[in-house]
């Protein structure tokens, strides 16, 4: 038999203060309790300056810890009980910063236990990559935050103005001659970027009723500066905008023979993009369209492409169109001599003229990589249209900045470059919005002397898309273990929010589409493909609108500026580029999704939870997403049944704010087929809330402090 085991000293005295802890321990830690955020509720200012003494909150359930801890670096801040209400305790901690980014913490102590707290919630370990952050004096425009943004690719539309319609043999396009489509209603087809539809400012104009009543805050254009291709990411003249979007007032000369791919005999195009009264009559529309915006009370961002220009910029003017053009100089392709030789990179100096050996982003001979390192004159004429276009009279309101982080051959010098380029564009207009285009983690860009924000792949429309259709967002890949894979989306969003401090998160461009991916409802029919190998007609098929306003709900409601690509809320579909790029369908629109994106815009306009307020997830299941948005006079929750069949959910609401027991108002219930704004009321009981969600639906619920 084994010997009994006899206790010692030391056994003892640790049997008498586990049992003596068991006795006096407090209940149970509630975790989903903890929070604190960068938010203005958390943190007090949210966006201070250099030498600002901020008070920093913390959240815990009612007494249930006795220590919270605020922890710098080497320093730990013990926190004070200062505020109660029926459910929750808040804890505070002042704090003095400085010139550098402050980076923190929290330990929360209860009993024995101990655990950490961090941006990406409750941990055992400190985790120094989720630390919270505060960099001072980094603001990022009120207007933005949470602003509802329309992106418009101008040439699909609508056609306020046929004089300025690219004509058929205008000019020659990589390998073919522009062609004006007649046809509206027309699909793009698989080379597209020398198809011409005839939308232009005059058409935006014609429809800002419709923006307005939509309830657009901002209008992103995507590159309206003259250009030869139809989307116009290959810039010819940063100074103006283009007259086929603009005003033709002088017209003249031909289009080319059918035969010809020589652009020095395209006078057509010359006179029309050459012509100083043409060029400075669009400007003049510009100007006119940004005060009508202003007027309404939205505003204008313009898309800029500072990385490369293209083979017919008039700086290099590889197609001979400013040969005879007077005011022009003579370009770098013809010759050593041209005052923009080195805005250009030649790999052979001496080929001239006609020197094909600049160097092409990518490749792209149609593509010139700009060479900012060795041109600081180049590098001045870009800031200068930085400063240009957000200054009166055009009074843009910011830039959206085309592949930013390729700019220039080195890293080094890409962030010198933003660093200038945010001075220059914040010292002419100090409310302007700064947002780039960017994959991956964009920390480097985002530590306030930069990018005011991103376009937000990574933490919106990649986990999204995935956990809601179980499709890349090109609609290149189906995976369908990503499909309703809850865990999958809440570590990914987690994960990627991470990268913003607050003030870029919430104006990070929140899209289902763009013009770069498929859109968003043909990806709701899990097909594989593009349209040159599916056909067009694919990509409407098979489709559920339900996943669609499940999407749309989402956009709504998450930290950042929900950004509406034309033509989504009328129900428009498309495989990727080009067949992404359809005509917005006037008269054929999909009514009820207009009025769904209507009502749910207004709805996230009116309760400024949905644009500066907290998240936080509640709860999780296969095809089941559930969290709340909060400030201390709001709280949502939102629930999304993402499966094919009725699901009964059971969601613990303390994370939200809201009481034990309270009332929770229906303010938007969405089915496949249709959708509700009845207020019906949901009762929570004991910090639970149930419900039941029949296949694809989704439900909006408010809590208001003090109706209870």
């Amino acid at each position: 038999m084994p010997r009994k085991k006899e206790m010692t000293y030391d056994s003892v005295q640790k049997f008498n203060s586990v049992e003596n802890y068991i006795l006096q321990m407090r209940p149970i830690l509630r975790k989903r309790a903890l929070f604190s955020d960068g938010t203005a509720d958390y943190r007090m200012p949210p966006e201070p300056k250099a030498g600002d003494t901020v008070k920093i909150r913390f959240r815990t359930a009612a007494d249930n810890v006795d220590l919270v801890v605020l922890c710098h670096e080497d320093e730990h801040i013990e926190m004070y009980l200062t505020d109660c209400d029926r459910d929750f305790d808040y804890y505070e901690a002042e704090i003095r910063v400085g010139e550098e980014q402050y980076k923190y913490h929290f330990e929360i102590i209860s009993g024995m236990l101990r655990c950490t707290y961090d941006r990406a919630g409750v941990s055992r370990d400190f985790r120094p990559q989720y630390e919270f952050c505060i960099i001072p004096g980094f603001s990022t425009p009120k207007w933005a935050k949470g602003a509802v943004m329309y992106q418009i690719f101008t040439d699909r539309f609508y056609n306020g103005d046929k004089s300025n319609d690219v004509k058929s043999g205008e000019y020659y396009y990589i390998n073919r001659q522009t062609k004006q489509v007649e046809n509206w209603d027309k699909c793009p087809e698989d080379f597209d970027v020398a198809n011409f539809y005839g939308g232009d400012l005059q058409g935006v104009l014609d429809k800002m009723d419709y923006l307005e009543e939509l309830g657009v805050e901002v209008i992103y254009f995507n590159p309206l500066f003259v250009s030869a291709s139809s989307h116009k990411y290959d810039t010819q003249d940063y100074d103006y905008i283009d007259p086929h979007f603009g005003v033709i007032v002088e017209d003249g000369g031909e289009p080319l023979p059918e035969w010809c791919n020589d652009n020095s005999q395209a006078s057509l195009y010359k006179a029309r993009v050459t012509n100083k009264k043409n060029l400075e009559a669009s400007n003049e529309l510009f100007i006119k369209l940004v005060e009508e915006a202003h007027s309404r009370g939205m505003r204008v961002i313009l898309d800029g492409v500072f990385n490369h220009c293209g083979s017919f910029n008039k700086w290099l003017d590889r197609e001979k169109i400013y040969d005879d053009a007077a005011d022009f100089e003579p370009g770098a392709f013809a010759t050593k001599d041209s005052p923009y030789h080195s805005y250009f990179h030649f790999q052979n100096d001496d080929a001239f003229p006609n020197n094909v050996t600049y160097e092409g982003w990518w490749g792209h001979n149609t593509l010139p990589k700009l060479n900012y390192e060795e041109s600081p004159e180049l590098e001045a004429y870009v800031l200068g249209v930085a400063k240009k276009w957000v200054s009166p009279p055009y009074n843009a309101d910011g830039w959206r900045l085309d592949v930013a982080a390729d700019l220039g051959h080195s890293q080094e010098y890409n962030h010198q470059f933003w660093k200038k380029f945010r001075k220059a564009v914040k010292e002419a207009n100090p409310e302007a919005l700064i947002l780039a285009e960017h994959y991956g983690d964009p920390k480097e860009w985002l530590r306030g002397d930069q990018w005011d924000s991103v376009m937000n792949y990574d933490a919106f429309m990649e986990p999204l898309t995935w956990f809601l259709t179980g499709m890349e967002k090109h609609s290149d890949e189906y995976k369908d273990y990503m499909l309703g894979n809850i865990e999958n989306f809440e570590n990914a969003m987690t994960h990627y929010m991470a990268s913003f401090g607050t003030p870029s998160l919430q104006c990070a461009m929140n899209q289902l589409s763009n013009h770069d991916h498929s859109r968003f409802l043909t990806r709701t029919n899990h097909k594989v493909g593009r349209a040159v190998n599916l056909g067009t007609q694919a990509a409407s098929e098979g489709i559920n609108r339900g996943v669609m306003k499940e999407a749309v709900i989402v956009q709504m409601t998450w930290p950042g500026a929900p950004t509406l690509y034309y033509g989504d809320e009328a129900g428009l579909c498309g495989f990727t580029d080009p067949d992404n790029r359809r005509t917005y369908p006037w008269g054929k629109e999909d009514k009820m999704l207009i009025r769904f994106h209507r009502d749910m815009i207004r709805i996230h306009r009116e309760n400024p939870a949905f644009c500066t307020g907290s998240v936080k997830f509640l709860h999780g299941d296969r095809n089941i997403l559930c969290y709340t948005r909060f400030n201390r006079e709001q709280q949502f929750i939102i629930v999304i049944n993402n499966d094919g069949y009725t699901r009964n959910v059971e969601v613990g609401v303390c994370g939200a704010g809201v009481p034990k027991a309270c009332k929770l108002t229906q303010i938007m219930y969405s089915t496949e087929e249709n959708y509700s704004m009845a207020p019906v009321t949901y009762q929570v009981e004991g910090s639970y809330l149930s419900l039941t969600l029949p296949k694809y639906s989704a439900v909006i619920l408010r809590h208001l402090t003090g109706e209870d």
